[in-house]
């Protein structure tokens, strides 16, 4: 029913353990950019290049796609940004869209870059629009690869990608602006999403792929405790909504569950227990689904 491109490069290895985690593995063949999916919604499966996906699903090559939302910019593909999916190549995070020039440059902002400066970027069109909006002519030229080693020597500046910034630095690049934040987005055609069968099927794919997302990072906790130590306990914990509570068969003392932030656990468990829970367990969380 549904065809699906998915990303190549930095993208790649986030996205084939997503798709894993919300239980529709990526199973590749010999034929690397022709993987398969075990899953009655999904027919067919290409792997390319995330700067080409969002003009193959908006052409309607594709039912669904994964990009970031920094190439829908660039390319202004026509295309239905169906879900946020908030990771990239490091895992999870937002990429900037940055304007750099080296360490030793008088530039502070954008709008001292002097008119006629070279601009290497592999996003002209993103480029050409910021600077047109501040009213500084500057050439672009686009950069097929290795941007941050064109500066100074053979270009003035550059507008690249970053998660952490580090690799400009490393370059003895400083950045001057964010000209705009990315996260990977779920995109659909306008034909697919319109239509009622694939729409439906691509919303189930939304949902799970949705549930990894909002469980990373997430734990459920369960706990027994006393009736006369409940709102000691409840005190403790953290919550999506509220807790929840049963009475246990046979017996005085209630069962407590909760999700809580992996990354407290070290610090909530022994509260917990200190409060007057027993018998306290922790289950990873593999899906949340809202």
């Amino acid at each position: 029913m549904l065809s699906i491109a998915l990303p190549k490069g930095s993208l790649e290895d986030q996205t084939l353990l997503l798709f894993a985690e919300a239980d529709l593995p990526v199973r590749k063949s010999s034929r690397a950019y022709n993987p398969t999916i075990d899953d009655p919604r999904i027919t067919r499966v290409k792997v390319l290049r995330p700067q080409e996906i969002p003009i193959y699903v908006a052409d309607g090559h594709f039912d669904l796609g994964i990009s970031g939302h920094d190439w829908v910019t660039e390319t202004g593909a026509d295309v239905v940004e169906v879900a946020e999916l908030p990771y990239a190549k490091t895992g999870a995070g937002v990429v900037k869209m940055v304007l750099a020039v080296c360490d030793d440059s008088p530039v502070g902002t954008a709008a001292d870059i002097p008119p006629g400066s070279r601009i290497t970027t592999e996003f002209p069109n993103v480029t050409r629009a910021f600077f047109e909006r501040l009213g500084i002519p500057v050439d672009v030229q686009f950069s097929y690869g290795a941007t941050e080693a064109k500066v100074p020597e053979l270009m003035d500046a550059l507008v690249d990608l970053t998660e952490t910034g580090s690799t400009l630095r490393q370059n003895g690049l400083r950045i001057v602006e964010v000209i705009l934040e990315s996260t990977t987005r779920l995109l659909a055609s306008r034909s697919a999403w319109e239509d009622p069968e694939k729409r439906q099927a691509i919303e189930e794919v939304r949902t799970l792929l949705l549930g990894v997302i909002e469980a990373r990072g997430r734990v459920l906790l369960s706990m027994n405790v006393a009736e006369d130590r409940m709102d000691e306990v409840i005190a403790q914990l953290p919550a999506m909504k509220r807790p929840t509570v049963n009475r246990l068969y046979g017996s005085s003392d209630y069962e407590i569950t909760t999700v809580a932030d992996k990354a407290t656990v070290n610090i909530l468990i022994p509260r917990l227990k200190s409060a007057g829970a027993e018998d306290i367990l922790e289950v990873p969380i593999t899906k949340i689904v809202r």
